[in-house]
């Protein structure tokens, strides 16, 4: 893959945790010709806009990291915003660049994509092998179609237009610029949020979801910006060996899994929290185990650096710098 510094790059969700991350990336390895747009500025639910955009900025390269997201209660309880607005996002993004003359795109899916009952670690291969988690198979499905769209578009059109199209598949992401709404935020920033706020008012004990059984992996978001950077300029020969016409995308992971109940010890020890700690077995767990098999991005040469302990002081950190 070409490295020239000067090619026009559109991050799209770029105020996101990932997005901000992919240019944070960028950025410190010398592009400067990154393109940016907020949700004010560009719908990209909506086509119109999403073509003229494409038309105007003749893009070199898309990195698809905008999507509407949130954990096990956003999912719950808006299936339908999920489930539309991921699938017009990704196929208006895939679709323009493909109509303005995009060679390269890299989208970015979830880990949700397997089955609830996948083996573990869960595989590239595990895709459509069985039942998906109810609780996010909306936002599921919009990814699976994500993978599918760049896929369509790279056999129908890889060898008469140049497209290629690539996807990456990423565990549980914390780090700086996460979402830490008290309702509709994932695990890592719900319970830096709660911990945070339990040592401010003194609080005895903190009351979690679930029974803290289910195993989660976790990765810090600029180690995935950085896999995202790296598998979008491999070789295409490389990465096309690496994969299968029908069977393209990537897992991003860390290689390793805790508990719920683990990883909340680990975050009262990052915010200072010092009181108990409890759960609520009438609430949902979600699936019992998600754990990436990344055999194949590791095999390509890359693997991440910051530690979870490490993160988890970073997070904090940024969500404090957020409260300032």
């Amino acid at each position: 893959m070409s490295t020239d510094l000067n090619q026009k790059i559109y991050v799209a969700g770029h105020r996101g945790m990932v997005g901000s991350a992919i240019v944070r990336n960028l950025q410190a390895k010398g592009f400067s010709n990154i393109v940016t747009k907020t949700h004010a500025e560009l719908d990209l639910t909506n086509q119109a806009q999403v073509a003229n955009f494409f038309e105007q900025e003749k893009l070199d390269q898309v990195y698809l990291a905008a999507a509407k997201v949130g954990g096990i209660h956003a999912n719950n309880t808006f299936p339908a915003e999920f489930i539309y607005q991921n699938l017009m996002m990704e196929a208006n993004v895939i679709h323009q660049a493909f109509e303005s003359g995009v060679k390269r795109l890299l989208f970015l899916g979830s880990s949700c994509i397997y089955p609830k009952l996948a083996q573990q670690p869960m595989s590239e291969n595990a895709l459509l092998t069985g039942t998906l988690e109810p609780t996010n198979e909306p936002y599921a499905i919009a990814k699976i179609a994500g993978i599918k769209l760049c896929e369509s578009y790279n056999r129908q059109y890889g060898q008469s237009h140049g497209v290629d199209y690539r996807s990456v598949m990423p565990t549980n992401l914390y780090g700086p610029s996460d979402n830490y709404h008290p309702e509709n935020s994932h695990v890592i920033p719900a319970l830096i949020r709660r911990f945070h706020e339990a040592k401010l008012s003194n609080a005895p004990e903190v009351l979690i979801w679930g029974t803290g059984t289910p195993r989660r992996e976790f990765l810090y978001v600029d180690d995935m910006a950085a896999a995202s950077f790296f598998v979008m300029e491999l070789d295409k020969a490389i990465y096309d060996q690496h994969t299968e016409s029908m069977q393209s995308h990537i897992n991003v992971g860390f290689g390793s899994d805790i508990t719920i109940a683990e990883l909340a010890s680990k975050i009262a020890k990052a915010t200072g929290y010092q009181g108990k700690i409890s759960f609520d077995p009438s609430k949902p767990d979600g699936a019992p185990r998600k754990w990436m098999d990344c055999s194949r991005l590791n095999a390509l040469g890359w693997s991440p650096k910051m530690a979870l302990e490490d993160g988890l002081t970073d997070a904090y950190s940024s969500f404090c710098d957020q409260l300032d």
